[in-house]
């Protein structure tokens, strides 16, 4: 993380080229934000946000950098949509890397509040229609370097992401093979915001207020954007809310239907849905080598990595409609627990919850984001001790994974699908027990409550 002297003296810098007026006060660096570091200031009587990259070898590889990032946010506000006003992009000379400053907006990005909010169905219907606002956007109307999607190689690009990452993930590669075989046919490309989703959308009360986080912007079928906030690991504690964990698809999608003027395609929600949900799995397992890398090293990142088998899981589910019903029927076992209590020196599981439990006992003296970082680290201990006590070697298998990319109708093999869940219900278990996903493919799978 950037060194605080550094961060205010740079932003001294910023504030005065870009005439916002002299800086007040520490900057705050606010929770979230799975990619890029987010920091609240003052200046001029003003509250400001300053986003920025968490180290220049983050930006490598990326389509295109904050300053396109920045003029799209404007070209969308100028079309309607409920999207911040930058007020200055970084310089080399200021001294903090890459990123911009946007006027800070009223309203939380925090889930946990938005989806107890009084209307989430007027709130569901105003998310609908900034998303067809932002679709509206063609090429002529943003600046140069925005990516028009090629789907056949955006698939090939997941794959040799997945086999750079030792190809061992047999849900994984699963999808992949499905994503091949049932690509569609491109449609006229609309600007996709990329990331539309619970968590990137500032709302007051039950009023969007803004929508943030535009780094993957791209040309590509609206279909995307819409099914990718509908994805299980965006509707949060809301699991039976699929749309934006706000309401129902059917909501979501004839909100959307009425202000962009067009029909929606359910074969091709489908396919974005699993589309995304393999991207996401592999965005969550390249962060252990952006860790790695010491591009970014913080703690969040080896956590994230973790999370892989929270949409294997999701995926799983998804792509088990296109098994025989035999393999679908199969009901698993409830696994059976062992009560083997330790002896001796303490285990590591032991070590790693007394650590925990220490860190809860000072979480009162934390505020901020180091307390959300306490939070993590209290998550990667408890992975750590979940891992040791059920001695689960997981479900990486290079082997099987080759079978799937493959092979033709793999599910239609016999028992592969109950391992498959098996598998998927154990790493589940062990890297996010309280993931709203598990306690449905539990139910469903094993009729266990």
């Amino acid at each position: 993380m950037i060194d605080p002297d550094t961060l205010q003296a740079g932003l001294a810098r910023v504030c005065a080229r870009a005439g916002l007026g002299v800086l007040s006060g520490a900057p705050q660096r606010l929770t979230g934000g799975a990619v890029m570091e987010s920091w609240r200031f003052s200046a001029g009587d003003q509250p400001y946000v300053l986003r920025r990259a968490p180290s220049l070898a983050f930006m490598e590889g990326r389509p295109y950098g904050h300053a396109i990032e920045a003029a799209l946010i404007e070209a969308a506000r100028d079309k309607g949509v409920t999207a911040p006003k930058v007020a200055a992009v970084l310089e080399e000379s200021d001294g903090l890397g890459s990123g911009f400053v946007m006027r800070a907006l009223p309203g939380t990005a925090d889930p946990k509040v938005i989806l107890g909010c009084d209307d989430p169905a007027g709130l569901l219907r105003q998310a609908a229609r900034d998303l067809a606002r932002i679709h509206r956007l063609r090429q002529d109307d943003v600046p140069e370097g925005v990516p028009v999607m090629d789907y056949h190689a955006a698939i090939a690009d997941l794959k040799a992401q997945f086999i750079e990452a030792g190809g061992d993930r047999p849900i994984t590669a699963l999808g992949l093979k499905w994503l091949e075989d049932n690509c569609p046919p491109e449609v006229e490309p609309v600007l996709n915001h990329g990331d539309y989703r619970m968590g990137n959308l500032l709302v007051e009360g039950s009023h969007l207020t803004g929508v943030l986080d535009w780094e993957i912007a791209h040309f590509g079928d609206r279909h995307e954007d819409l099914a990718f906030g509908c994805m299980a690991v965006w509707r949060f504690a809301r699991y039976d809310h699929p749309a934006l964990g706000l309401g129902s698809i059917a909501d979501y999608v004839a909100a959307y239907e009425a202000e962009a003027g067009v029909t929606i395609d359910p074969a091709r929600f489908r396919f974005w849905t699993i589309y995304r949900t393999v991207w996401w799995a592999l965005g969550c397992l390249k962060m252990a080598a952006q860790w790695r890398s010491g591009a970014d090293r913080m703690l969040e990142r080896v956590v994230i990595s973790r999370r892989t088998s929270e949409q294997e899981l999701d995926l799983l589910l998804l792509l088990e409609e296109d098994a025989p019903e035999a393999e679908r029927a199969r009901c698993l076992q409830p696994r059976k627990e062992t009560a083997n209590e330790p002896t001796g020196d303490a285990t590591i599981a032991e070590i790693a919850t007394a650590v925990s439990e220490w860190l809860a006992s000072v979480k009162h003296r934390m505020e901020g984001h180091d307390r959300f970082q306490l939070a993590v680290a209290r998550n990667a201990l408890g992975i750590i001790a979940r891992e040791q006590e059920l001695d689960f070697s997981g479900i990486d298998s290079k082997d099987l994974s080759e079978f799937f990319l493959s092979g033709d109708d793999s599910l239609k093999t016999k028992g592969l699908l109950a391992k498959l869940r098996f598998d998927a219900l154990e790493m589940v278990r062990v890297d996010s027990p309280k993931y709203p996903a598990l306690a449905h493919a539990r139910k469903k799978w094993t009729g266990e409550q």
